[in-house]
């Protein structure tokens, strides 16, 4: 059983929807991957509304469907293991924006029941 407590490293990671890895979508392979490589955890959202480098709109607007939402992948772990994906990360997002910044962690514990 996995606890994280004190200051810890959140990593974002701004994608499209439609993005891919080979066939499988792009977010799906990164939650994937950490998963695989054991990180405390990880999400995908996704957006109502947002643009990127390009400056293209994607929305969620009912009178324009947009199959290229924003989808924004947040991992939560130590240094050392953010630091340990990043090379493949770079092989992984050919385009896209990724960010970290330091974050305190109050609590993350899996339920001991479990």
């Amino acid at each position: 059983m996995r606890v994280l407590d004190g200051e810890h490293v959140l990593m974002r990671i701004y994608i499209g929807e439609a993005d891919k890895l080979g066939s499988q979508p792009l977010y799906q392979a990164l939650i994937e991957f950490f998963r695989k490589e054991k990180l405390a955890g990880a999400t995908a959202l996704r957006g109502m509304l947002g643009f990127g480098a390009k400056s293209h709109l994607h929305s969620a607007h009912l009178l324009r469907l947009s199959q290229d939402l924003p989808i924004v992948i947040e991992v939560v772990d130590s240094q050392e293991n953010i630091d340990r994906v990043l090379p493949r990360l770079d092989e992984m997002v050919p385009e896209g924006l990724i960010t970290m910044e330091v974050v305190r962690v109050i609590r993350y514990q899996p339920n001991p029941r479990t």
